[in-house]
């Protein structure tokens, strides 16, 4: 039976030993078997074991058969874990990150399963097709809904905002004072049937009509908290408004140097700052970032609200701090012209973009000038000087001439520049939307970017090579089967690029990025290569950044709007300035750091899926002024009901299949709806002329119907 292990020390080999167990045969086993295998005999190991098995199972790992044994998921050739996905028709597909393809699973086989439940699906073939039958929730995602009170016959009921979810709630209690169009948090207390649950209010979010309600409700939805409580603001009114004698001690007087701040028009939360200088064997860059973590400890309710945050939200024009306002946009923010609190990374950086030489340190600035995108890029691309900008030109230029360097490097080293296109929501006071623009990115977006780049590369590599816990900035590399997924895609639309050796290296995907520019498919194109990534995470293991080419990567540069980026603060200070590196605080770090990772990639997500709830919200909302206009846009994905096109302004819509005039098919290996006669397709790509016909901000849907004349 193999090696038998009796002693686990700390239980940190658990997990492993259970896994090679079950491993061991294609058997289920009983926990007294694994128990026994494992050598487990105290009432504490026998609990983490348990719980490990619970773990396992609910994260889809391991399978627990209906007599309570275990084997390993990939053991149950028919069995698979995933997210579910209900539609507001009743049915839903079984969403997998490393398959293309979701399962379907009709309505009569949910068992109960609502919309986001991580659940076991068994795989069957009915009428020549493969389905799912959900066996077990392994874990509720929803335990929060929001809606809107609806009064019938004198008694409060909920409109439901995500329609997916397909279930009734009863209200169990209700403020005095709720009306009718209140949005409303509910808590789901219990389950009393397939479809049914019990709720309890506990929060009005505010009346339909409220301005922002829109934008708030979307932030409830995903668990972005608005408020700061009691215990926070009382902390927050302690800290000083302006640096202190006593701040300063053991810092860097670097307030002589000429430094300040790039940011756009209306950017309050500064938190970089950079200066340059230039001699005979190259440049010194200075990056300094706002010493967050040194008003933000551990321990206090303010660390702790920042960790549960994880991450400011910027939600259309409206800003979600991570921190209170007293310290984004206070003692923290890089304002100009006053003393500020930094951690400075100053960088001898040779003609080729090589860090040759760098220090870290605490350090104590004042901004210069805090500086907009606008105006530098009007010095660095047209050779206009703005006002008051007269005297940091020189600077400038010295700025663009090293960024330029770094970015040569960084394609160098496998940078891919995916050049993505971004919305820019622009509203009136009323928080209506009343444009759609491109975000654009100029020279001096790039060169702020470039510059954190090299940042935070140099502190990553510090610590790594001092093999000290860190949190790093990571992003692993794609799987060949989604590469080569996205090769074959290219061959149906007849793009020719040479494919000869491309596996999925980062030089690999640069290359293929390169030769795709000249297809007038390009955006749509670099958009589904993206999406054949994998997501850059925050982790404690450095596997490296894909994306950026570089073996070490973190996030310093951004700690006022990060909390990873303030954790890297604390663990500069911890490890560089005050050299506690003993081995309990190692050992502490070493656990904590991961915790803190996780939570911080799942609120990054979080915030980046509100963001773009918000986007397609308002864009439904731009739309619902334009109905009957016509436009012209691209294909940008083709399904069996329909395609969707996106208009130069980012804004896509829905052309149904039933809107088209005769019959047409999917043909998938085409990436086409084809007519019946064969003469007429629509294929991801083509360009076509739309007229708007539809839109709803509620569902944020938009319809478009063609208006080629040959449909």
């Amino acid at each position: 039976m193999g090696k038998r292990f009796v002693n686990i020390k700390g239980l940190e080999n658990m997990k492993d030993k259970i896994l090679e167990y079950l491993g061991l045969e294609d058997k289920a086993k009983t926990i007294e078997e694994i128990k026994d295998y494992i050598g487990i005999k105290t009432p504490e190991e026998i609990n983490a074991l348990t719980q490990e098995l619970r773990d396992l199972v609910t994260s889809g790992i391991v399978h627990e058969t209906k007599k309570n044994k275990y084997m390993l998921m990939q053991d149950c050739k028919s069995l698979e874990v995933g997210r579910l996905s209900v539609t507001k028709h009743g049915y839903a597909f079984l969403i997998k990150e490393d398959t293309s393809e979701d399962l379907y699973i009709a309505k009569d086989n949910l068992n109960g399963a609502i919309n986001d439940d991580i659940v076991l699906v068994d795989r069957f073939t009915r009428n020549g097709k493969m389905e799912g039958k959900v066996l077990r929730i392994l874990e509720r995602k929803v335990d929060k809904v929001i809606g809107e009170i609806l009064y019938v016959k004198g008694k409060p009921t909920i409109i439901l905002d995500n329609k997916n979810l397909n279930i009734e709630i009863e209200l169990e209690n209700h403020f005095a004072n709720l009306v009718d169009g209140h949005k409303v948090l509910v808590n789901l207390t219990k389950q009393v049937g397939a479809k049914r649950f019990k709720g309890e209010v506990v929060k009005i979010i505010g009346h339909k009509n409220d301005p922002d309600i829109d934008i708030l409700t979307i932030a409830y939805k995903h668990n972005i908290e608005l408020e700061f409580s009691d215990e926070v603001k009382k902390e927050v009114a302690k800290i000083p408004s302006e640096v202190l004698e006593k701040d300063k001690i053991g810092r860097v007087d670097l307030t002589s140097e000429t430094i300040f701040t790039i940011d756009g028009d209306d950017t309050k939360d500064i938190d970089d700052a950079i200066s340059i200088k230039k001699n005979a064997d190259g440049y010194e860059l200075g990056v300094h970032i706002a010493d967050v973590s040194y008003y933000v400890r551990m321990g206090t309710s303010l660390y702790n609200a920042a960790l549960e945050r994880g991450t400011s939200s910027y939600l259309a024009d409206k800003v979600l701090p991570m921190l209170p306002h007293e310290l984004s946009n206070g003692i923290c923010s890089l304002n100009p012209g006053v003393l500020r609190l930094a951690i400075s990374c100053v960088m001898n950086i040779d003609f080729k973009g090589n860090v040759t030489n760098y220090d870290i340190f605490e350090s104590i600035i004042k901004s210069r000038k805090q500086m907009t995108y606008k105006c530098v890029n009007q010095i660095l691309e047209e050779g206009i000087v703005p006002k008051g900008y007269e005297e940091y030109q020189n600077d400038l230029l010295l700025m663009q001439e090293l960024a330029h360097i770094l970015r040569k490097r960084k394609v160098q080293m496998g940078y891919i520049e995916f050049d993505i296109p971004e919305a820019k929501i622009i509203q009136d006071e009323t928080g209506k939307c009343i444009d759609i623009k491109k975000r654009e990115q100029h020279e001096g977006e790039k060169l702020i970017e470039d510059f954190m780049i090299a940042a935070n590369e140099t502190v990553a590599t510090h610590i790594y090579n001092m093999d000290l816990p860190f949190i790093y900035r990571v992003h692993g590399e794609p799987k060949k089967e989604k590469i080569e997924e996205f090769l074959n895609m290219l061959k149906i639309l007849n793009i020719r690029v040479n494919t000869r050796g491309i596996e999925s290296s980062s030089r690999d995907m640069q290359k293929l990025l390169e030769e795709l520019k000249d297809y007038k498919e390009y955006e749509i194109l670099s958009s589904m290569l993206l999406r054949s990534m994998q997501k850059a995470v925050y982790s404690s293991s450095n596997i490296g950044h894909f994306g950026l080419g570089l073996k070490n990567y973190t996030h310093f540069t951004s700690p006022i709007r990060r909390f990873p980026d303030t954790t890297v603060h604390m663990l500069l200070r911890t490890y560089l300035f005050k050299k506690e590196l003993d081995q309990d605080t190692l050992k502490y770090f070493a656990k904590y750091l991961s915790l803190v990772a996780d939570h911080s990639s799942e609120r990054e997500q979080a915030s980046v899926e509100a963001e773009r709830e918000v986007v397609d919200m308002k864009m439904a909302e731009y739309m619902e002024s334009h109905i009957g206009e016509e436009y012209t846009g691209i294909i940008t994905t083709v399904t069996n009901f329909g395609f969707f096109v996106s208009l130069p302004n980012l804004v896509e819509g829905l052309v149904h299949i039933s809107t088209l005039s005769g019959y047409y098919s999917y043909i998938p290996e085409m990436l086409a709806l084809v007519s019946q006669d064969k003469k007429k397709s629509y294929r991801l790509g083509d360009e076509v002329k739309i007229k708007v016909v539809n839109a709803n901000k509620e569902e944020a849907m938009i319809d478009f119907e063609v208006q080629d004349g040959n449909n």
